[in-house]
């Protein structure tokens, strides 16, 4: 039981009834008065920041409005405010609401948006139906907005589809291209930064209602706010957040798209624009498609097996094309780095975003920034240094962290421990479906050269290679490439003396000292062993927990900010969903489970507090120190600009919640649903959560008014 039963909560100037209160209201004129009461720094949210009165008298129901009931507090007055302007969405014009519904339990009412409202919200189809909202792109800076899409080389019915779309839809003024063979050129894509577009993705055949064939677009889920394209790693940690939420086929989608891609676009690109041709992003297909398999309805076995045999044939072409084949390949210790193809300037950054770089060239020309820009990435001007740095802020993009000062001017060159383990999960991954699933055999269907084993320099010298075609797969020969990983990453990134793994500079042949809580990513690869797993929990943990749950760096690693210097967001002391999760999963395979469902405690504490303080709102990375979601670094935060109602939340913490609370014991779910600080809950191991939720919270505190609603539903 929450609180004390024996005290009352006086809130109202009506009797507190024995039945659910319900309000009769005005939707329009109480939307009016709210905002003009109480949002007093006119976001259209309402937030502990405002200084309104924080309390709106509302007309119950059952004496039509006469009689009222004072609503208090930040959390019950923003989920007014959501609930109207929801009713609006409706074209309701007045509305009867559950008092319920404005002290739910801020748990159970996040959960429940994420799972029933904000996957719907980022759901996206490439169609004549999905076209205006997909192709809209928030990065493009060129000043031409008529939307473009470009149709891979060897798919005439799907450039067809889309030429008909333009012909029927012409107020789209839909620009269709088609792609050369090779589409990921590095001088054919920089040729397309002045007329970036949107790339094509899979479709499906239906009958449409003339009973005549055509093509749909298969739905997918994007992260939300100025990322509005299908991207990689993102996609991944969604997918796990749709198969907490029942979603399967939604995850099965995204792995679709992604088979399309390799097929088409040579590998799984870092998002679905023209401008990320070159570039990748973290690798996850095989634990992404296996984890889908395991959940598919098992009527149709045989299905089953084709769907996962495909997603395993892409797998081991984008191992064997991208990942094992120069230029990101260090053949002398068969470690693979961030380090895409690529000429110019990243277009689909902010447009200040490299100009402290840039300057100095300008001047040195003696011509304006923007004048530079055009003539080096035009290749008139040429300048090696920045030919560098652009090399490495390319592998920075890639590696999902940009920017963080562990990757920047060398990213190109480092064997990170991040992308070593994903990689052995790779060959795991792959070894075993061929083992379990496929009978130890499996026919690779495109052909493409196979990257030599074991990897070294004159293996890599040879240009004769083994082709896909000529062989058999079998588990034996991926097993073996993961005991090769997993020896190179104990003697290049592993650092007994720190208990850490470090990344591997390749070309200085030194360990870069950077603490980085990828280190535990080798625990989610199972490439550790139970000793190095041991000294990263009991030695290494602490140098990267704070009170919302992990950081990517030490502040130590991190060095000083300054003016001159300012924050990056991949480092401390912000935290982001890929980092919590991997660390919740790693600890756990190795048996550390109370130190995931701490750590998962502490994120999802954070979250709560600034669902409830902030209007709902569910941001894109949180600083872990300060457990604020205005953040203090470039690009600023993305999910934060809503009005009224939290539509999408953000893709990848969405699933953070949902994963997070599948971590959670009862007594600590009840907990978070108190706002009971980490500090508060660790400290008191032994104390009862009811305790701590009633003594936790004042007694005219709204929120304590949401734990009774639990307790009442739970008697």
């Amino acid at each position: 039981m929450f609180g004390d039963p024996s005290k009352s909560r006086r809130m109202s100037h009506d009797e507190k009834p024995s039945a659910p209160r319900r309000f009769l209201i005005d939707v329009e004129e109480t939307i009016r008065v709210i905002l003009e009461q109480e949002d007093t720094d006119g976001d259209f949210q309402i937030s502990v920041t405002d200084a309104g009165p924080k309390l709106m008298p509302l007309g119950t129901a059952t004496s039509n409005g006469f009689k009222s009931f004072d609503v208090r507090g930040t959390y019950m007055l923003s989920n007014l405010l959501q609930e109207l302007a929801l009713a609006r969405d409706h074209n309701r014009k007045r509305i009867v609401l559950d008092e319920a519904r404005l002290t739910e339990n801020p748990v159970d009412r996040l959960s429940r948006m994420i799972k029933n409202s904000f996957w719907h919200s980022l759901t996206r189809r490439i169609d004549g139906e999905g076209l205006e909202i997909i192709t809209a792109d928030p990065k493009n800076r060129t000043g031409r907005m008529n939307p473009r899409i470009y149709v891979p080389y060897g798919e005439p019915e799907m450039a067809e589809y889309y030429r008909k779309v333009a012909r029927e839809k012409p107020h789209i003024r839909l620009d269709v291209q088609v792609l050369p063979e090779k589409p990921d050129d590095p001088v054919f894509v920089k040729s397309l930064n002045d007329k970036p577009g949107l790339l094509a993705l899979a479709m499906q055949e239906v009958l449409d209602a003339k009973g005549e064939k055509t093509l749909k677009g298969i739905p997918f889920i994007v992260p939300g706010a100025r990322f509005n394209e299908l991207y990689n790693w993102d996609s991944y940690f969604i997918s796990l957040g749709l198969l907490v939420d029942g979603h399967v086929q939604m995850a099965k989608n995204m792995v679709d798209h992604f088979i399309f891609e390799i097929k088409h676009y040579n590998k799984i690109l870092n998002g679905s624009r023209s401008y990320y041709l070159c570039r990748a992003q973290p690798p996850f297909l095989t634990d992404m498609a296996l984890q889908i398999y395991n959940q598919l309805d098992r009527t149709d076995e045989d299905a089953n097996r084709d769907w996962l045999k495909r997603a395993i044939q892409a797998a081991i072409k984008e191992y064997h094309t991208v990942w094992m084949a120069a230029p990101r390949i260090d053949p002398k210790t068969g470690l693979t780095r961030f380090r895409p193809e690529g000429l110019g300037i990243p277009p689909e950054t902010e447009a200040s975003h490299f100009t402290h770089i840039l300057e100095p060239y300008a001047k040195k020309h003696g011509i304006s920034i923007l004048e530079f820009t055009e003539k080096y990435n035009d290749g008139l001007l040429k300048e090696p240094e920045l030919d560098e740095y652009f090399q490495h802020d390319r592998g920075v993009r890639e590696s999902g962290h940009d920017t963080t000062y562990r990757l920047e001017k060398r990213c190109a060159n480092l064997a990170t421990i991040d992308l070593q383990a994903l990689l052995y999960k790779y060959e795991i991954d792959i070894g075993t479906a061929i083992r379990e699933v496929f009978d130890d055999e499996l026919e690779v269907e495109e052909n493409f050269a196979l990257s030599p084993f074991p990897p070294s320099e004159a293996a890599y010298a040879n240009p004769a290679r083994e082709m896909s075609r000529s062989r058999l797969q079998n588990s034996e020969e991926w097993f073996q490439r993961a005991e090769f990983r997993k020896a190179q990453i104990d003697k290049y990134l592993w650092n007994e003396s720190k208990s850490l793994y470090f990344d591997y500079d390749t070309v200085t042949e030194q360990q870069s000292l950077y603490e980085t809580v990828t280190a535990f990513w080798a625990l989610w690869a199972g490439c550790a062993s139970e000793e190095q797993g041991w000294k990263l929990v009991s030695e290494s943990l602490k140098k990267f927990e704070v009170l919302g749950g992990v950081v990517p760096g030490t502040e130590e690693s991190r060095g000083q900010i300054s003016l001159d210097r300012p924050n990056r967001q991949w480092d401390y002391p912000y935290a982001w969903p890929p980092h919590q999760i991997m660390a919740w999963v790693g600890l756990e395979r190795y048996g550390y489970l109370e130190d995931a469902q701490r750590l998962a405690y502490r994120f999802l504490y954070m979250m709560t507090t600034a669902f409830v303080d902030f209007n709902g709102v569910v941001p894109e990375k949180f600083d872990a120190v300060k457990l604020s979601h205005l953040v203090d670094a470039e690009y600023g935060n993305q999910g934060i600009d809503f009005k009224m109602v939290p539509r999408e939340g953000f893709g990848w913490m969405n699933a953070a919640f949902q994963v997070g609370l599948s971590f959670m014991t009862t007594h600590m779910r009840r907990a978070v649903a108190a706002c009971t600080s980490p500090e508060v809950f660790f400290r008191q191991p032994n104390t009862d959560v009811n305790t701590l939720a009633g003594t936790a919270q004042p007694l005219n505190d709204p929120l304590a008014m949401a734990m009774d609603q639990l307790r009442l539903s739970q008697e």
